[in-house]
């Protein structure tokens, strides 16, 4: 059956998705093929290779913030944060929903399906702002550009929140049988904010910077968003088939998306350095000053004085020189000197 706008149904019977066991019909859309799942203690855990990659991306997720936190002065630090703190908590909501550890035959599923949706969109809008922060529309790091991003997303987020309820619970004039406005959220905005992140950081490279190798980044990453895509709604039944109900195509869905967050870490680090003025302390022969003239000739005792008191002098003013150097050529927060900021 080939996918319809505003219907879930070709889809959810390919791909075992969060929501759909919510749409189509009461009973939800079951997939033709899914990943068997194992008893442990007495729970039944659905998906566990899934579930282990979510796991790993936790893992990753926390080094990549670790990382970028590190790098005090790079462009765009805290707004790239965000969208891997948000990353995380959908990994962390997933883990839980694909795993069965919420039923979903429980009350509270379709609240945690309808924050998961949420996210989903919000994180695609940070990461559609975050292509636009090295644009300096706004100066990053700075409450203008942190807010707008925050609210934005809050936005997106209470917006799709708001139509994955509506529809899963049926108000507000919603039904789970035509979920259009839920589509639209969960498959039509990613794929919108994807592409327009990925022209806008074509853009950026070609404009600013003259090293090409970041494209080499956006290209990796686009290539894994995609075949994550092709993987889940095209072939899953396929693969799950292959590989006798041992994983589908959820699985491979997760660790594609995984590797293209990764790229988009990868890419911002390419782009972005240090300051130099964390660097001025490893490179203090740099302001050392040396005069030929003072070891010509042997000197007495008082010239000793004289000549002690010049050098303690000098090292203060180099070390003075040193500091406001440093300031005055990497005080703002940039990319290579090639990027031309």
């Amino acid at each position: 059956m080939p996918v319809q706008f505003g219907s879930f149904d070709a889809i959810c019977e390919k791909a075992a998705l969060i929501i759909c066991p919510l749409v189509g019909t009461d009973q939800g859309i079951e997939p033709q093929c899914y990943s068997r799942n194992v008893d442990i203690g007495g729970t039944l855990i659905f998906q566990p290779s899934t579930c282990f990659v979510h796991i790993v991306a936790l893992i990753m997720t926390a080094i990549m913030i670790l990382h970028i936190r590190s790098k005090y002065t790079a462009v765009g630090r805290k707004e790239i944060v965000m969208f891997f703190w948000m990353y995380a908590i959908i990994e962390l909501l997933a883990m839980f929903l694909d795993s069965g550890i919420i039923p979903t035959s429980n009350v509270v599923y379709p609240w945690f399906a309808a924050v998961y949706t949420g996210l989903v969109a919000a994180t695609y809008c940070c990461l559609l702002i975050n292509g636009f922060v090295g644009f300096q529309f706004a100066e990053d790091g700075t409450p203008l550009s942190l807010w707008f991003l925050r609210i934005s997303c809050l936005l997106i987020w209470g917006v799709s929140f708001f139509l994955a309820i509506a529809t899963f619970k049926q108000f507000a004039g919603f039904k789970y049988s035509k979920p259009i406005a839920l589509w639209i959220v969960y498959i039509l905005w990613p794929l919108i904010c994807t592409a327009i992140y990925i022209v806008s950081q074509l853009i950026l490279v070609f404009r600013t910077l003259e090293d090409r190798w970041p494209i080499g980044d956006i290209i990796f990453g686009a290539a894994f968003w995609t075949i994550a895509q092709v993987l889940l709604f095209a072939f899953s039944v396929t693969i799950c088939d292959a590989i006798k109900h041992y994983i589908d195509g959820l699985f491979f869905f997760t660790l594609c998306m995984l590797l293209s967050v990764m790229m988009v870490y990868k890419y911002w680090d390419s782009i972005t350095r240090e300051d130099l003025e964390f660097s001025v302390g490893s490179k203090a022969t740099v302001w050392e000053v040396k005069d030929p003239l003072l070891n010509s000739a042997p000197m007495d005792p008082s010239e000793e004085d004289i000549r002690s008191t010049y050098n303690a002098g000098g090292g203060a003013a180099s070390l003075v020189g040193g500091v406001s150097g440093s300031q005055m050529y990497g005080g703002a927060r940039r990319y290579p000197p090639s990027a031309g900021y």
